[in-house]
Order: C-alpha cells, then sequence, then structure tokens
C-alpha cells in the first residue's frame, strides 16, 4: 500500500476508532552508567527480588549487599545474589562505605525510619511506593530528602516508562485535545496472603492485610497509578469517594480483596479507579479519553484510539493496522519509515524492559551522573497521600476531602 493510499484510508475510515499503538523506537542493548556503583537492597519479598533481578541488567551496577529481617528471605535473596553479602541488619549496610545507593522494598510502613537512617548515612536512596503508610510519615520522608546532599527517588514508574513519556507529548497536544473522562484499573487474582507457621511471622508477612499498618487496594495499588494521571493533567483530585468489599478471599481479613473510588477533580472531571485480587481480567491499565482520541496505556505498551473526525496529523501513513475487537487501528511507531525500509517494523512493539528496569536506571543516572530524579519525593507524597484518603474512603464507604495543604511537606 502506498503513503496515498494509507492516507486515503484513514480519512476514508469514518465509524470506526483507529487505534495507534504507542511506541517508542528503543534498542535492545543492556543499560549502562557512565560511572559503577555498589548498590543494597534492603527487603528481600517479591519486590526486593525482581529489584535484584533488574539491577543485574544495568551495566555499571554491582550488588553489594542485601538484607532482611527474616532469615527465610533472607537466604532466598542471598540465593539470587550470590556474591552479594547478606545481612540481618540495615545498620551493616549503611555502615558500609563501599555501598553508594541502597533499594527499599519492605513493607511501606517501616520506610520512613530506613529511608531517614539511609539519607544519614550519606546514601543515595531508592524507596519502592508508596512512600509510607501515612501523611506524617511521607512528610518525614520528603524534609529528609530535601535536607540530603544525596539522591532520592520513590518508586513510581510512568515518568521513567518511555511508552508514558511518548503517550504524555500526544496527550499534552492537539491529538488528544479536551480531556472527556478518565479511568484505571488493577486486576490480579491473588490472595495478597502468605502462608506462615507462627502468628509472629504471618502478621509481619502479611501486613497488607493488617488494618492497623495497610492502605490496602488504593494505597498499595492504586498510588502507582495515581500518579499517572498527576503526571498528565499537572494537577490533582479535591475529594475521592470509595466502597470495597471481600468478593472471592473470604478468610477473616478486613481489608477489601475489591474496591471501587471515584477521585473528582475540581473542574468536575472524574477519575474511577477500580481493584481487585478476585480476578485477573482487564489486567492493570489507564486511560483518558478526549474529544479527538483517546490514550490508553499498560506499562509496556500504550494505544491512542483517534475519533472519525480527528484531523489526520500526517504521521498516520507510517503506522501498520491493529484490529482491536470491533475497531480497526493503526500501529504507529517511532522511525516507522526507516524500519519499514528494514522489514522490521513489527520489532518496534513493545518494551524490552521491565518498568521497574527503567525506574531503577533513572534512579542510578542520577545517582551517578548528577541531576534531578525523574520522580521527586514531592511528587511520590501527592500520589501517596492520594492513595491513603482513598483508602480512608473506601474503608468508610463514604466521601473523603483531599485538602491541598494534604499534598505539601
Amino acid at each position: 500500500m502506498t503513503e496515498i493510499d494509507r492516507r486515503d484510508f484513514l480519512v476514508q475510515s469514518a465509524g470506526a476508532l483507529a487505534a495507534v499503538a504507542i511506541m517508542p523506537r528503543l534498542g535492545f542493548g543492556a543499560m549502562s552508567l557512565a560511572e559503577p556503583i555498589n548498590v543494597g537492597v534492603i527487603g528481600l519479598g517479591r519486590q526486593g527480588r525482581a529489584i535484584i533481578a533488574e539491577l543485574s541488567g544495568i551495566e555499571g551496577t554491582s550488588l553489594g549487599a542485601v538484607c532482611d529481617s527474616d532469615e527465610r528471605r533472607l537466604a532466598a535473596g542471598s540465593r539470587r545474589a550470590r556474591d552479594a553479602k547478606a545481612v540481618g541488619d540495615a545498620r551493616a549496610i549503611f555502615d558500609d562505605a563501599s555501598i553508594g545507593a541502597v533499594c527499599i522494598a519492605t513493607p511501606t510502613h517501616l520506610h520512613r525510619e530506613l529511608v531517614e537512617q539511609a539519607l544519614q548515612a550519606g546514601k543515595h536512596v531508592y524507596c519502592e511506593a508508596p512512600m509510607a503508610h501515612t501523611i506524617e510519615d511521607c512528610r518525614a520522608i520528603v524534609r529528609a530528602a530535601r535536607g540530603a546532599a544525596t539522591v532520592f527517588q520513590p518508586g513510581l514508574f510512568a515518568r521513567s516508562d518511555p511508552v508514558y513519556q511518548l503517550a504524555r507529548t500526544f496527550f499534552r497536544s492537539d491529538a488528544v485535545r479536551d480531556l472527556v473522562s478518565m479511568n484505571a484499573s488493577r486486576a490480579k487474582k491473588t490472595s495478597w496472603r502468605t502462608p506462615a507457621d507462627d502468628p509472629a511471622r504471618d502478621r509481619a508477612l502479611n501486613w497488607r492485610l493488617d488494618p492497623e499498618v495497610s492502605i490496602g487496594l488504593a494505597g498499595e495499588w492504586g498510588t502507582h497509578q495515581f500518579d499517572v494521571f498527576h503526571y498528565y493533567l499537572d494537577r490533582f483530585p479535591v475529594e475521592v469517594s470509595g466502597r470495597g468489599g471481600i468478593r472471592l478471599h473470604d478468610d477473616g481479613r478486613e481489608i477489601a480483596d475489591t474496591i471501587d473510588c471515584v477521585l473528582g477533580y475540581e473542574d468536575g472531571a472524574d477519575l474511577v479507579y477500580q481493584a481487585t485480587l478476585a480476578s485477573s481480567y482487564g489486567g492493570m491499565f489507564e486511560l483518558l479519553r478526549g474529544t479527538n482520541a483517546a490514550i490508553k496505556l499498560a506499562w509496556s505498551h500504550g494505544w491512542m484510539f483517534k475519533e472519525a473526525d480527528a484531523p489526520t496529523q500526517g504521521w498516520e501513513v507510517y503506522a501498520n493496522r491493529q484490529q482491536f475487537h470491533n475497531d480497526e487501528g493503526i500501529t504507529l511507531i517511532a522511525g516507522a519509515t526507516k524500519l519499514a525500509e528494514q522489514g522490521k517494523l513489527k520489532e518496534g512493539v513493545g518494551l524490552p524492559y521491565t518498568p521497574l528496569r527503567y525506574g531503577l536506571a533513572d534512579f542510578l543516572k542520577a545517582a551517578t551522573e548528577g541531576g534531578s530524579p525523574a520522580t521527586s519525593a514531592e511528587e511520590g507524597l501527592r500520589a501517596t497521600v492520594v492513595g491513603i484518603m482513598a483508602d480512608k474512603a473506601v474503608r468508610g464507604r463514604t466521601t473523603v476531602a483531599i485538602e491541598p495543604d494534604m499534598l505539601r511537606a
């Protein structure tokens, strides 16, 4: 099909939304740092082990030590990092002058003390999101980060994800135009429960199900997705209503396994958020609808669905068509003309790395090369506070205000 034929196809395809996969063209070589750095990982649950795996793919990074207070998790983590020192007390990492940066992946309610100690010890700090389980602890972390000479970055990946960076340029252009509505969802059929053979270990491992410290699905999962909308809109919700319940895991837990929230903005726009541990259908995504197009984001992929009456902008002619249920779309890949000439157009679809690796790479580049982290402590605070307030709304099955002062340290 010629370029003119493709253009005619787009113009004549009234009645169907054109779905455009938003994909930057990325190299598949390993990420690398300009200066080497030795890293310690604190917390060796699922996310800590994932961090260990991703650090191994960033050239210039060495793993100096791993830490967990749980002996069995420490043993499992050390098997994945055989050259690293295994310690049961984080102070051993803070006191080790050879370690320049630490990644904190402990339970959320333990973040504050560890972040403060790490920054006081002169370490660069990457802290998993949400930043903390209370607004007070979030503010304390921001104060510590502001007073440190080192880099602090919360584990919110949207601002590091190449797909989200590229899609944001479309969103903030006339390609999408006026915002109509927003939706987000995360669905994964899992229990959030870890088997344990004694009550003390059970409570420590299953902190997400402990109402005294957990901020539930809205906090633990929603925080990451709420930050996507903060990143795209540069504004924040002023209220949130919520409700939730047990749909599958009727095992005595008090934390809802399924929730629905509506986050309201001052201009009348709403973000509808749903999360569940009872079904995997739909996975994890964010959707922003506009009068010219809608953008759907799914972390490793993104699509733009153009309205039939939206003006064409030229780049559409270089895209492959893609079928989405009853809608025929086109796949957009940066550098598509050159790739098409090489017969490699489809190689541009999908990210070669996980969002976690992009976030860690941004953190380590800021630590070794200077400059600001991809996501600031203040941005981490705002996303986490919205998550905390959404959880409060879910528990009370009510509507709560998100005051501007809550979003400031």
